[in-house]
């Protein structure tokens, strides 16, 4: 079971400012060829920040079989959100560890899913003192509460059942006033280097997450430069590289379709490119609270590269075909797909 202080609820229905908040459950297929992307999340509008709503999400992305995205929404009084750790209901769906069920029909499309969650290692926190949480800096919260974990269980999608014996997966949180106009979020802990089939398909595998994030946010008219974080844990080791507004040894780019990065920092390397094809790409819909829209391009069948040197080691490059990338912009013309 995840522990840490931000794991509940951040929302406060007498603020006098809008707010979005989620919380999220990724699992990958091994092989690649699917995943699931659960999210329960909270909306808050500036005219009226008491009267939030809460909804449910559901992605099944299938390389095969094409993506199925769903979701539904309740007043917040008509929901549960637990102000002490990740417990979440919605519409009959719950999140949380170490179990998550629901059901979800939009049209003739429907997901559903019950699945055990277990962590592998302790929460990650992407900021670096408490006061960042607490005050207004920066404007957007994420704690990751389970960086690696394991989903066991099912899914049916559309009828279809998907056996999720053993899929790596992640538990994610995040909040605040707003979405970043323009961001980059990926992560992965399914690589292929080094490990050894065992017949089924499915392999051994190696004890390395990645998860790391560009984003800007709106100086008036014009985007500030890039924040970047960037954090690995391998083998028990940990490294973290940060740059605040550009301002650090971080170079970074990022496109519609794909996010690169490099940082080194004394004996250290984090250097990576995630990136996908349209196709592998769901259009989501994230509305702020001043009324703007935020376009998140989401896939969980991502191509990643990472090459990585951990302080007094070599270095080493990993691949992976089920890697997590989100890009955001407020851009209408980015060419995927609107899903919901």
């Amino acid at each position: 079971m995840t522990s840490d202080p931000y794991a509940g609820v951040r929302y406060q229905p007498d603020a006098r400012h809008g707010h979005v908040e989620s919380y999220f459950i990724k699992a990958n297929d091994p092989r690649g060829a699917r995943a699931v992307w659960l999210k329960a999340t909270l909306y808050a509008g500036e005219r009226d920040p008491s009267r939030a709503v809460a909804e449910a999400w559901a992605i099944a992305f299938d390389r095969a079989e094409g993506h199925v995205a769903v979701k539904t929404g309740v007043p917040f009084g008509a929901a549960h959100f637990s102000k002490s750790r990740f417990d979440v209901a919605i519409d009959g769906c719950t999140f949380g560890e170490p179990a998550t069920r629901g059901s979800l029909v939009t049209g003739e499309r429907r997901v559903e899913w019950d699945l055990r969650l277990s962590s592998n290692g302790g929460p990650l926190r992407h900021l670096t003192v408490r006061g960042m949480y607490e005050g207004p800096f920066p404007s957007s919260k994420l704690v990751s509460l389970a960086p690696d974990a394991t989903a066991e269980g099912e899914v049916r999608v559309n009828g279809r059942t998907w056996d999720v014996s053993g899929w790596p997966a992640t538990i994610g949180h995040n909040w605040g006033r707003s979405h970043a106009p323009r961001y980059a979020w990926a992560h992965c802990n399914v690589w292929e280097d080094g490990r050894e089939d065992d017949g089924k398909g499915d392999r051994p595998r190696q004890d390395l997450v990645f998860e790391g994030l560009s984003a800007q946010i709106a100086l008036g008219p014009v985007l500030s430069p890039a924040s970047t974080l960037l954090f690995v844990r391998n083998r028990g080791k940990e490294l973290g590289h940060r740059q605040w507004f550009g301002v650090g040894r971080c170079e970074q780019e990022m496109t519609f379709r794909r996010w690169r990065f490099r940082s080194r920092r004394g004996g250290s390397l984090i250097e990576g490119e995630f990136w996908a094809e349209t196709d592998d790409f769901v259009g989501l819909y994230y509305p702020n609270p001043d009324g703007r829209m935020t376009y998140c391009l989401n896939t969980k069948l991502a191509r990643a590269e990472l090459a990585l040197k951990m302080p007094g080691g070599g270095e080493r490059t990993f691949r992976s075909k089920a890697a997590a990338l989100e890009i955001a912009t407020t851009d209408p013309n980015h060419g995927v797909r609107m899903y919901v």
